[in-house]
């Protein structure tokens, strides 16, 4: 089976499903034991929503299976292998069912990890970090170009590479990507940034309920800050010792003195003060 073909075709072929083992057959779907089936080791999505899965089970209850799940038969012919439909199986369970409405299809055991990636890319409640990492594992897996994986998923070239620069975001960028706390528009203005800017700028995001604009704002004074404009010192060509030598004496003689640049300050109490100040100028 071509990669390209997806589940949808997939679930279109029941005319030519494997018949194999069936009790009750109509039009191809079969209905097996739940026990007997067991889902794909492959399969990459791990953590499904408990409350979705109750509200699935439910539906089920009260309608069926809807839409019959897909398994292969495993190599011992005993028990079978899902190959899509993880969260039907999951809510079947919860709904009580011991049979469940399955199409069998003949399948090669390579192709398996394939196919629950590329039903994990159809999902709707896939979030865009579990999307990433699905399109990098058929990406590696199967050494396709993004061109080739966007013809492949019918996807634009251009969705399938700025999703997967989602993945160079940190670790942390990406936990509050997947968990919708920051949105898509927020994470790309956050590429090309070290993982601790980037870090410090989701936080910031998340902490003054910033804007995509506002992100962008501030993501491009970090990239490029305001020049400092030095102020000039002011130059004086003057001989300043004299006085310097002067201060000296004057604050030995418990006088309070500043110097600056271009003034000098003494203070004085009384006359006989200033009179002892004045021989000091006398002097020099």
């Amino acid at each position: 089976m071509a990669l390209g073909r997806g589940l949808s075709e997939l679930l279109g072929e029941v005319e030519i499903a494997y018949e194999k083992n069936s009790t009750k057959r109509k039009d191809n779907v079969l209905e097996l034991d739940i026990d007997s089936i067991v889902p794909n080791p492959n399969q990459p999505r791990k953590i499904f929503d408990e409350e979705k899965l109750n509200e699935l089970s439910e539906s089920i209850k009260n309608h069926g299976i809807l839409q019959p799940i897909i398994v292969m038969q495993n190599e011992d012919d005993e028990g079978y292998t899902l190959v899509a439909g993880e969260r039907r199986l999951r809510a079947s369970k919860l709904a009580g069912l011991t049979k469940i409405k399955s199409i069998i299809v003949n399948i090669d055991e390579n192709k398996l990890r394939e196919l629950a990636l590329i039903e994990n890319i159809q999902r709707d409640d896939l979030n865009i970090i579990e999307l990433a990492y699905s399109y990098a594992q058929l990406i590696n897996e199967h050494k396709l170009t993004h061109e080739d994986l966007a013809t492949k998923v019918s996807k634009s070239r251009s969705v399938i590479t700025n999703t997967l620069r989602l993945l160079t975001l940190s670790v942390h960028v990406q936990q509050l990507l997947g968990s919708d706390k920051i949105t898509t528009g927020h994470a790309k203005v956050l590429i090309g940034l070290d993982k601790e800017t980037q870090n410090v700028v989701a936080d910031s995001i998340i902490g003054q309920k910033l804007t995509v604009r506002e992100t962008e704002k501030l993501v491009n004074d970090i990239k490029n800050p305001p020049q400092k404009i030095e102020k000039q010192k002011k130059e004086y060509p003057f001989d300043m010792k004299p006085l310097e030598e002067l201060a000296s004496i004057l604050k030995k003689e418990s006088f309070k003195v500043k110097l600056d640049k271009n003034f000098i300050k003494i203070e004085f109490k009384n006359q006989e003060q200033i009179e002892q100040i004045s021989k000091y100028f006398q002097k020099s």
